[in-house]
């Protein structure tokens, strides 16, 4: 692991310092999932662009997925 400097006002420092203390885990541990948490929201989020534009480009036709409404059943009918 690296060192990293960050700046952060008094009052988020505090709120990540109370957070990191109810969890019992250290400002560092807390951090570093945060960053990571918020950098798989970003990948979800790209992800999601990227179908949204796909299904823009190439819409679903009718009756292109027909085949799978059997399996769409969940038997409490």
């Amino acid at each position: 692991m690296r060192t990293v400097q960050m700046t952060l006002d008094e009052e988020l420092l505090a709120s990540v310092d109370e957070a990191a203390k109810k969890l019992n885990t250290t400002r560092s541990a807390f951090t570093r999932k945060a960053l990571r948490d918020a950098l798989d929201r970003l990948t979800i989020r790209e992800l999601e662009e990227k179908h949204r534009r796909g299904y823009e480009r190439q819409p679903v036709r009718k009756g292109e997925f027909d085949v799978w409404e059997k399996e769409q059943v969940w038997g409490d009918e």
